[in-house]
């Protein structure tokens, strides 16, 4: 892979922060260790002292006045240590990836802690040469394709359709801006609900080998997957080391935690490292401490039954939502099973523009739901379509909300 022709020229001229080195090696150090190198405050004179966080089932997290220390303290910017390598253990795990093995310079697998999946993307991007096709890029300049997709996920024809604009010998042409890499959520995809199957996943991955391009795995509901056997992920079948995977502990262990973490090759997530030591120089390091003791205690399969615990419950609030839309709205707008994740996505039949049924009526009667206009590139545009989050409402809420929802359509039709 030449990861040379992915990273922006600003990007490529980021050196390693020598403070930033000092601070990774010290994590490392002895306590018998005497450093005059590290410009870290006198943690002695952090008001905080100790700490005692009660978890499920009744066990503590502490923070005793050494450990506070550490946890008040710099860290290194890629995460530390203990939760690396754990984390490190969870992907081989989950995923074994082909490029665990493989040498640096090759496409090694390599990862960092990052403050939430959504923080770790957007450095990302920010390495990307201009041109890229992704979504959230607009702001930035880049060509943003859009691919077709139905209740499956991604139509790898409407992929080879779009790239079939260029030549796969192209990608070696710095003139021809061609695709750098595609971008998707697999699983549980927001707003749809829908997951790509393992079919079209080896498929995309095939055209992007043909084409030379990265494939961004976002995939922050892959632990919210409903229907076992999971499919493989793109990191799993990732042999060229052309997949950068985003994996997010909001919606299993805390979303104000902000703390998530990138996997993909080591050439590019180094980049993402440098740009760490120069913007937010590392993740917190309290709340990385607090994640990485309770995942040591737990162990992986504490870990995936607390998963499967989220998992149950996820699934049980889908069925009622589902029950409430059954029954509100099945002559009145059309959906999709959701395979995952925590949203319906409803199409209205007959209303052109959700957007100004739900901001000018629905919400008048106190029930809130996002106009689906807000996901397409195209935002302005009219859609029928309206998402809703079933994560945290009753199902008794989920049915006065559906039978409003009915009555304001029935009203506007």
């Amino acid at each position: 892979m030449n990861y040379a022709r992915f990273i922006t020229a600003v990007s490529a001229a980021r050196k390693p922060s020598p403070i930033r080195a000092m601070t990774d090696l010290l994590s490392r150090a002895p306590k018998s260790v005497i450093s005059l190198a590290a410009g870290s405050p006198n943690p002695n004179l952090f008001p905080f002292k100790t700490a005692a966080i009660t978890v499920e089932g009744g066990k503590t997290i502490q923070f005793g006045e050494e450990m506070m220390k550490r946890a008040l303290q710099y860290s290194p910017s890629a995460g530390i240590p203990e939760l690396l390598s754990w984390l490190k253990q969870l992907q081989v795990k989950l995923h074994n990836p082909p490029t665990i093995h493989y040498p640096p310079s090759q496409g090694q697998m390599d990862l960092c802690v990052t403050t939430g999946s959504q923080e770790g993307l957007c450095k990302w991007y920010l390495i990307i040469v201009p041109g890229s096709c992704a979504q959230q890029l607009r702001p930035l300049g880049c060509n943003i394709m859009n691919v077709s997709s139905d209740e499956h996920g991604i139509i790898p024809d409407s992929l080879r359709e779009t790239l079939s604009k260029w030549k796969p010998e192209d990608s070696r042409n710095p003139k021809k801006n061609t695709p750098k890499f595609l971008y998707t959520v697999p699983n549980g995809d927001n707003p749809s609900g829908n997951s790509l199957t393992s079919d079209r996943k080896r498929a995309i991955y095939e055209l992007a080998r043909k084409y030379d391009f990265l494939i961004i795995e976002d995939d922050p509901y892959y632990f919210l997957q409903f229907n076992k056997p999971w499919a493989p992920t793109f990191l799993s079948m990732d042999v060229d080391g052309r997949v950068i995977r985003a994996d997010s502990f909001s919606k299993v262990l805390s979303a104000g935690l902000r703390m998530g973490f990138l996997t993909g090759p080591k050439p590019l997530i180094e980049r993402v490292v440098l740009h760490t030591q120069v913007s937010t120089l590392h993740p917190s390091t309290f709340n990385q401490l607090m994640i990485s003791q309770l995942l040591h205690q737990w162990g992986e399969e504490g870990f995936l039954a607390h998963v499967n615990r989220v998992i149950d419950f996820y699934r049980n609030q889908r069925d009622a939502v589902l029950a409430a839309a059954d029954k509100w709205l099945g002559d009145l707008a059309e959906w999709h099973v959701p395979t995952g994740g925590m949203f319906l996505w409803i199409k209205i039949k007959g209303i052109s523009d959700a957007k100004q049924l739900i901001e000018e009526k629905v919400i008048k009667k106190e029930v809130f739901m996002l106009p689906g206009n807000g996901f397409y590139v195209d935002s302005s545009a009219p859609r029928p379509y309206v998402r809703v989050s079933y994560s945290s409402v009753s199902p008794d809420q989920m049915d006065v909300a559906f039978k409003i929802l009915a009555q304001t359509i029935k009203e506007s039709l």
